[in-house]
């Protein structure tokens, strides 16, 4: 007999990185968006590799034995939350944590189970090939289950596409809802208990629904859900948790960078109170859990409610460890204390710039200064940093360049990346476009100081000069991919020796375009995180070592 679902999540969906290279370098190499790529993988064999693919690669041509190393591996934030305010709501769910390892699954589910909706997350998408890969797979498999978007994704192209635009981009992705709220679980809601009970839904709020071969937009509403009020029931989770959890105790931000529109996406700020975070942390130790990412724009903000997070944490004595984003001008020699006997293993740090000037510009409400003792307290306590910049910001210039390189040399970062500002038209600094001269959009700008080809030839430039932090790549490979590594038993020296190599490998890639696979020393170099210590072997047969530097074709 079937089971009835009532809807099916399905999580992220990190896209075969060969077909979405090809898709970016389609735009054309030089462009922002395929540069901006071109310092996140590696050629070998004329494929593609990220850092998390080279891992992969150079883990089973070795056969050193770990666990892949995955973008799908961390328990979806969104998964987890939008299962339980379903479930709350008496609603049947089930679900796929990531589509490109779950796709057998997901395979059976639609085609073994009565399905009546299902929920596409799109978090983490900026364009729409992965979802449309996702359609393309449920439609394979079934054809009677309603497919629903929502989250930043559409909410983006509602506010960004011109209406036109937005159908087509709607027929081209083939969904039968879109739900455009900063929340939306509320409307999903309504989507569902309609169909299900077979009503109308051309007076639910908030959605944009195919009629006679169109896309109809309702009117909006403000969804107002309170995190409190909605906790994670991990219970629910608990067969098919993973080692890695994200972990969300605040909506939106309560800062407003001119360069950022997430306020604008998420909505009004609101947090979680410290009894719900307490109860929440409790049930994941229970249930072993090795880390825990704190997804939050800001973890450590407001400080009170941050203090009292930490002081129940190590109250507890929580036996996993955990990493989150932070304002570092808020770092107190009372807080890194705190965060360290806690378990913090690191940080990410939005700090954007090293220059006064654009600091300014960007509204983030911080100084040099501040960021600097932040940074020497967190390294004092071994709390690893990561500093994540901007490049090309209006008021930029060759000058205000070499203030954020000098700031990166001597600030003492372990890690570091500088992307171009990518120029979206809902942020703050939109509304200043004429004071600033701002033209073009998202990749593809210019202002009164700079435009986005000079700010990737300096990305470049930074991306070779700097030797002081070590450049973290972005697609498939981030700061809390280190800690699915350090997890896995691998040293964060060997991690950081690792991303060296792939570093030296994107250099060589730079310095020879024709040329661009690693040579023999960069994969040697990258393989050295499987020896084991005390090895001091080598981990290929290099006594002739007849290769050509940039050709590489011989098996591990």
């Amino acid at each position: 007999m079937k089971r009835q679902i009532d809807c099916l999540l399905i999580g992220h969906n990190e896209m075969d990185f060969e077909v979405y290279e090809q898709t970016c370098r389609k735009m054309g190499v030089y462009s922002g968006n395929y540069r901006d790529l071109n310092l996140n993988f590696l050629f070998y064999n004329n494929k593609p590799y990220t850092a998390a693919g080279m891992f992969n690669l150079l883990n089973n041509s070795l056969e050193a034995g770990f666990e892949p190393l995955t973008m799908g591996e961390p328990f979806s934030a969104a998964v987890s939350y939008l299962g339980s305010f379903l479930y709350k709501n008496g609603l049947q769910f089930d679900y796929v944590n990531s589509f490109q390892e779950n796709k057998a699954r997901l395979a059976e589910l639609l085609v073994q189970e009565n399905i009546l909706t299902i929920a596409i997350i799109t978090t983490l998408y900026v364009l729409p090939l992965p979802i449309i890969e996702i359609v393309d797979f449920i439609r394979q498999y079934n054809h009677t289950a309603r497919i629903i978007l929502g989250g930043p994704f559409v909410s983006t192209q509602v506010r960004t596409l011109e209406p036109e635009e937005l159908v087509y981009l709607w027929n081209t992705i083939d969904a039968d809802f879109f739900v455009n709220s900063p929340q939306g679980e509320a409307t999903l809601v309504k989507i569902i208990k309609a169909l299900k009970n077979q009503l109308p839904w051309d007076n639910i709020e908030n959605i944009h629904y195919k009629m006679n071969g169109t896309y109809t937009a309702a009117p909006i509403k403000q969804e107002d859900n309170l995190l409190s009020d909605n906790p994670v029931n991990w219970n629910l989770f608990s067969q098919r948790i993973a080692d890695y959890v994200n972990v969300r105790t605040a909506i939106s931000c309560p800062f407003s960078c001119s360069f950022c529109g997430f306020p604008q996406h998420a909505g009004k700020y609101q947090t979680a109170d410290v009894e719900w975070i307490d109860r929440q942390l409790s049930h994941l130790d229970r249930l072993g859990v090795k880390s825990v990412h704190f997804i939050d724009d800001t973890f450590n903000v407001p400080v009170k409610r941050f203090k009292e997070i930490l002081t129940r944490m190590i109250a507890k004595k929580y036996r996993f460890k955990w990493h989150s984003y932070f304002r570092c001008q808020f770092a107190d020699r009372e807080t890194i204390e705190m965060m360290k006997e806690s378990g913090c293993e690191g940080v990410f740090l939005g700090i954007e710039s090293g220059s006064e000037q654009v600091l300014k510009n960007m509204n983030k409400q911080s100084s040099q200064k501040q960021y600097l003792e932040g940074i020497a307290r967190l390294n004092q306590y071994g709390i690893v940093t990561f500093g994540s910049f901007i490049t090309g910001f209006p008021g930029e210039t060759d000058e205000t360049i070499k203030d954020t390189v000098k700031f990166i040399e001597t600030s003492g970062l372990d890690f570091y990346r500088t992307q171009s500002w990518y120029c979206e038209t809902i942020t703050p600094i939109w509304k200043e476009r004429l004071k600033y001269g701002i033209k073009g959009e998202r990749f593809e700008w210019s202002h009164e100081t700079m435009n986005s080809k000079t700010a990737c030839d300096r990305i470049d430039e930074m991306f070779r000069s700097i030797k002081n932090s070590l450049w973290i790549p972005q697609y498939d490979f981030d700061f809390a991919s280190i800690w699915r590594l350090v997890h896995r038993g691998i040293p964060l020296k060997k991690v950081k020796d690792f991303l060296k190599g792939f570093k030296k490998g994107i250099e060589e890639k730079l310095l020879h375009p024709y040329h661009p696979e690693p040579s023999y020393e960069v994969l040697k170099e990258m393989g050295k995180v499987f020896q084991q210590e005390g090895d001091t072997g080598s981990l290929f047969n290099d006594e002739e070592n007849p290769r050509d530097k940039y050709q590489v074709d011989f098996d591990f």
